[in-house]
């Protein structure tokens, strides 16, 4: 990996003279109270090795009758030079050989030089840098998008079923009635047959009666008619005969009732209410179940991309451990990049911005005055096992700063000894 082995700037933006020779690991802090000219040092070298996309507005530092001079030595043997009146670049390799602008970024990643663009980037503008850097972008947005289409239809079927369900629990059931709702007519028509056969019968006891009549004025006027006692004895006979068939059948007979079917026609509605209502809550139940099991078979399906979605990263070469994309969202550690603390940010940032230039070793960071003691010796451990160069400002004049800028020049004299990073024994810088 390519370092900045040391720079020298002059009347750039705040800064007056400045020489810096950074640790080649780890953090090399640029410190000072505010408008002293920590963040030209970075600007400075962002322009000097960026190009002309980097070049501040107000390059030339005001009151400076000459213009700015940048020049940094890299640690693989390259010279940059920006010089004279219009800062033209001149870049002379390891053997002497003069080259452009083009060598540079061939080795030297955008984001190294401007890391705010990166972290102020959205949470989605970064995962799709880490997926890309991992070659698992283009499957894993088709993965994210089969997910979210099935995740919806889920959600939209899961409330189907909530509303089946709730409605099929709400809707009353009734005991003891039929499964379907009952016709009046047939129920009338049950009632025309009974009150038919019941006229049938009446018939056949009229007719016992009538025989029972004539067989009692026959026998009266035998007393009468003893001359025609022959021929009504034979009639008598007959009769008797019919009358004894007859009252045998009649006694037999039984009359049906129609007051049920008469009470079911006249409540026929509030049953046929009443059948209706259990069918509605059967049909809602089976729809209720319906969409439960297709929630449930949206579920797996979900499921099975997910797990075809960590098989895809966790076969990928991650530039950090503990990195992933969640949601189409960066994350480290599970956690979002809103809720990570400021040394992860820049641990996560520092590592993606790695990955992307493999060649680039080191990393420009600005304001690390938001981390504690503690915090920066973390950092500055981490940078120094994964052999990262970081130059880092911080509003601040401690003893952890590898040089003081003030006015514009590196301060030399002897810093208050304040709290101390005790955990980068290398940090050294210091005017040449």
């Amino acid at each position: 990996m390519i370092k900045i082995n040391s720079l020298e700037l002059d009347d750039v933006k705040r800064i007056r003279a400045v020489k810096l020779a950074p640790a080649a690991n780890g953090l090399t802090i640029v410190g000072g109270k505010n408008n002293q000219g920590k963040t030209s040092v970075l600007d400075a070298i962002a322009w000097a090795l960026g190009g002309e996309k980097f070049r501040p507005s107000d390059a030339v530092r005001n009151g400076s009758a000459v213009p700015p001079h940048l020049k940094v030595k890299l640690s693989n043997g390259i010279v940059v030079e920006r010089c004279g009146k219009n800062s033209d670049l001149k870049v002379t390799d390891a053997s002497g050989k003069r080259a452009g602008q083009q060598l540079l970024n061939a080795f030297i990643s955008s984001f190294a030089l401007d890391l705010p663009k990166f972290m102020e980037s959205s949470s989605k503008e970064k995962a799709n840098v880490l997926l890309q850097i991992i070659g698992v972008g283009d499957k894993l947005y088709e993965l994210d998008n089969e997910e979210n289409k099935l995740y919806n239809r889920r959600l939209e079927i899961g409330r189907i079923a909530e509303q089946k369900a709730k409605y099929a629990a709400e809707l009353p059931e009734y005991e003891g009635i039929p499964k379907e709702p009952v016709s009046v007519s047939e129920l009338i028509s049950q009632q025309q047959e009974i009150l038919a056969r019941n006229g049938e019968n009446q018939r056949k006891r009229d007719r016992a009666e009538q025989l029972r009549a004539t067989y009692s004025n026959i026998t009266s006027r035998i007393e009468i008619l003893r001359s025609q006692l022959a021929e009504l004895e034979k009639q008598q006979s007959d009769i008797a005969e019919d009358l004894r068939i007859a009252e045998l059948s009649a006694a037999e007979l039984y009359d049906e009732s129609t007051d049920e079917l008469e009470s079911n026609i006249r409540n026929i509605e509030a049953v046929n209410i009443k059948i209706r209502s259990n069918l509605d809550k059967e049909k809602a139940e089976i729809e209720a179940k319906h969409y439960k099991d297709e929630y449930d078979s949206l579920t797996s399906e979900i499921e099975d991309i997910r797990t075809t979605r960590r098989k895809l990263l966790d076969n990928a070469e991650l530039p950090l451990p503990g990195l992933s994309v969640e949601n189409g969202e960066l994350t480290y550690k599970g956690q979002k990049w809103d809720y990570m603390s400021g040394s992860e940010q820049l641990r996560v940032a520092a590592a993606i911005v790695r990955k992307l230039n493999p060649e680039c070793g080191f990393v420009l960071m600005d304001k690390l005055e938001q981390m504690d003691i503690d915090t920066l010796n973390e950092f500055g451990e981490w940078l120094e096992a994964e052999g990262l160069q970081a130059i880092a400002t911080r509003v601040y004049t401690g003893s952890e700063c590898s040089i003081i800028i003030e006015d514009g020049y590196v301060k030399s004299e002897e810093q208050p000894v304040s709290e101390t990073i005790t955990t980068n024994k290398t940090w050294k810088a210091g005017m040449f």
